[in-house]
């Protein structure tokens, strides 16, 4: 009697859930509930809870498989463990499968358990019922993924009881269980495809006429309520393009129905209105609206007699216009749509499709902001080329081919070098993301067909800019232009031809550590990269990269890049010709950078390290060496009028390093140093006599010993923030005593 009094009030609670403001309350009382069936094992006999156990071993495998909260998700399944241990003649000893980890909700372990009849139409019950309406859209789409693994387990259940359920409810009145509902429509019916498919059927066989015209209503409907609309619509749209994209993967036999114009139009008219999305829907309906096009197309657009040349040119012509669009995300959006056409839309297309996209992809002074824009187009570019393949004779209009792979190849190059910054960082580094990625897939796509088309000066550019990726300072992107080079390098089936020492290279990344090998570890990765300074074809761009990693900000990467670069130099220390090489391309980064504080600024940072801890003093023996004396040039042409305090400091840190080199040198920086000591900024004044005064200690030779103790005198007693006037007459005055010739005040003409 107790039993039956008590056991529903249990089996309600294990499935309570009440949201009260932005939580739920229920987790409290489920978790409760599998306490007292874990009490339940303990205090009754088996054949006392023998009438209650498919009930009670039910509820127990959903909720440790599907409940929203890991403590419920544990105490169930605990719960269930102690039945089958303490009740094992009356619950399945099979059952104990349901010892796992219970860290996600487990959609795909519920195919196991479901294998079980008695467990089958209980949980297909529960997630219809309890779960595709749920508060939390993550468990509402992992439900609808539980759904249509189960489909095969009870296919009749799902055709004849599950989704007429579903269909009212996809166009009803409740947004949770709308979205939930369709979502369950659409994965079902891709289920059944599959099933049918396996079992060689027509899809008709498990999908009747009536199921078919409520699939097509779903979308005629929520237009004709304008349920697309607001902030409700956000879900609708994403919830419709995946119902588009798994009834087009399912063949549902609606070639020349209107409702796939109207699919077309749901999909057009969400990539035109991404802008005025939500934030947070933006990305979701964006790759939903792309993955329903690509099925789209490929379904409907092409019958035996081809494709229709006047709705392609319509389609391809319209979204090359939209990428023109002033709004970032509706160039986003159409970008991926053009990547996800299937090959028959873009034949003799090909030419204007990349020249939309290179626009796109390329930074205008108008447009120098959207980031996204230019990732998605080049990562677009890629998916053409892969969708029309290669033909080295082919035309450029239909093929990737000799006269167009260099536009190709240009595009994606080009974006290697986007390094724009804005508010949120440094937006640039999500298009070198893609620009990598898209290499990568063109250049194995040529390797594998016609590889005659990968010229070596292309092929030395690819591996450059990415071993340049491969030794900045951001530890993701690293991270993934280290794994894009190993993939590179490694790529045997063929190998990528004219890769630069390639030899060298797999001594360095051997092909052993391809998966164990950790570019995300400065520790790691700095230590390796290094030691391609030593090739001449990466020697620039690597140390491009490691000026960011070694004047950057973060400790771990300053330390390992730094330390690793001090490493390679000494290695070469006695090796004239490899040090003048390097000082060569040091002093051509530094050249071709002059003036861009991306650069520069670390690159004075390095040298300043470089410098103390004397990379140079080889060259300590030659009076006027022209390395240091082309170097006090660029750092003083770098300097020169800036109002950029970390620019100045870190100059002058250069300055006083280089004054250990013998020669005119020495007059020289002297010179430039008392012209600082009159800088504008009494900060910089400051930091200027506090520097000559550390380097006249380090450097003591450098001055009269006779003076030398007066000149710290006056670098330490004056108030280098009194007014200008004041502070001229003590620079005047070490000038004097230093016998360094004294800066002239330049007169303005007004």
């Amino acid at each position: 009697w107790i039993g039956f009094q008590i056991v529903p009030v249990i089996l309600k609670g294990l499935s309570y859930d009440e949201k009260r403001g932005a939580c739920s309350v229920g987790s409290n009382v489920r978790d409760a509930a599998c306490y007292v069936c874990w009490a339940f094992a303990r205090a009754y006999e088996p054949l006392e809870l023998r009438p209650f156990v498919n009930q009670i071993s039910s509820a127990l495998v959903i909720a440790a498989i599907f409940d929203r909260d890991i403590n419920c998700r544990r105490a169930a399944s605990a719960a269930f463990q102690e039945n089958v241990g303490r009740q094992s003649q009356t619950f399945n000893k099979e059952d104990t499968f349901l010892i796992q980890p219970y860290f996600i909700v487990q959609c795909l372990k519920s195919v196991y358990i479901a294998g079980f009849p008695e467990y089958t139409q209980p949980m297909i019950d529960h997630l219809v019922n309890m779960k595709i309406n749920h508060w939390d859209r993550v468990i509402r789409e992992f439900s609808t993924i539980a759904l249509h693994n189960l489909t095969p387990q009870a296919p009749e259940y799902m055709m004849n009881k599950v989704l007429p359920k579903l269909l009212p409810l996809a166009v009803g009145t409740d947004l949770h269980t709308r979205h939930g509902a369709i979502l369950a429509s659409a994965e079902i019916t891709h289920s059944l495809s599959q099933l049918a498919k396996q079992n060689k059927r027509p899809i008709t066989f498990y999908v009747d006429e009536k199921t078919l015209e409520g699939l097509k209503q779903i979308h005629v409907e929520l237009c004709r309520r304008q349920l697309y609309r607001g902030l409700g619509g956000e879900l609708m749209r994403s919830a419709v393009c995946t119902l588009i994209e798994k009834l087009s993967l399912s063949k549902m036999p609606f070639r020349g129905d209107p409702i796939i114009d109207g699919w077309q139009w749901l999909i057009n008219d969400s990539l035109q209105n991404l802008h005025l999305v939500s934030s947070n829907a933006k990305q979701q309906i964006k790759q939903s609206a792309v993955s329903a096009l690509a099925a789209l197309c490929n379904e409907y657009y092409c019958t035996e007699e081809g494709v229709n040349p006047m709705q392609q040119d319509n389609l391809v012509k319209q979204y090359i216009s939209d990428l023109q669009s002033p709004e970032e995300m509706v160039r986003c959006g159409f970008s991926l749509a053009l990547g996800a056409l299937p090959e028959f839309l873009l034949k003799g297309k090909l030419q204007e499709i990349l020249e939309g996209l290179k626009r796109v992809a390329g930074i205008s002074p108008k447009y120098v902001g959207f980031a996204e824009s230019r990732c998605d187009a080049l990562k677009a570019v890629a998916k053409v080329c892969l969708s029309v393949g290669v033909k080295a004779e082919g035309s450029p209009t239909e093929f990737v081919c000799k006269d167009n792979v260099a536009e190709i190849y240009n595009i994606l190059l080009d974006g290697m070098n986007d390094y724009t910054t804005d508010s949120r960082g440094d937006v640039g580094a999500w298009v070198r993301e893609a620009a990598m990625t898209s290499l990568m897939e063109v250049t194995l796509l040529l390797t594998q067909k016609e590889p005659q088309l990968i010229d070596a000066t292309v092929a030395k550019q690819v591996m450059c800019c990415i071993a340049q990726q491969s030794a900045e300072k951001i530890d993701r992107f690293r991270a993934h232009a280290g794994c894009v080079l190993l993939t590179l390098l490694h790529f045997d089936d063929p190998p990528v031809p004219h890769v630069p020492h390639r030899e060298d290279l797999e001594r360095i990344f051997p092909r052993s550590e391809l998966v164990t090998f950790n570019w995300n570890a400065p520790s790691q990765a700095f230590p390796r990269i290094t030691q391609l300074l030593g090739f001449p074809e990466y020697r620039y761009h690597v140390l491009m990269g490691l000026t960011v990693s070694v004047g950057g900000l973060t400790e771990s990467t300053v330390r390992y890049s730094s330390q690793s670069l001090f490493d390679y130099l000494k290695t070469i220390q006695s090796d004239v010709e490899a040090m003048n090489s390097f000082c060569e391309t040091l002093l051509q980064v530094f050249e071709n950078n002059l003036l861009n504080d991306r650069v520069s600024v670390p690159l004075l940072k390095m040298l300043d390290q470089m410098l103390a801890n004397g990379c140079f003093d080889i060259f300590l023996t030659e009076e006027n060496h022209p390395f240091p004396m082309k170097l006090l040039t660029l750092s003083k042409e770098e300097s020169r009028r800036s109002k950029d305090i970390q620019k100045l400091r870190s100059s002058i840190a250069v300055f006083c390093g280089l004054i250990q080199f013998p020669g005119d040198m020495r007059k020289k920086v002297l010179f430039q140093l008392f012209l600082l000591l009159c800088h504008p900024f009494p900060v910089i004044r400051q930091t200027t006599a506090s520097q000559i005064y550390e380097m006249l200690i380090t450097y003591s030779d450098i001055a009269n010993p006779d003076v030398i103790e007066e000149v710290m005198t006056i670098l330490s007693d004056t108030n280098w923030d009194a007014e200008l006037s004041l502070i001229r007459k003590q620079r005047n005055y070490l000038c004097d005593l230093m016998e360094v010739p004294k800066p002239q005040l330049v007169t303005k003409n007004i």
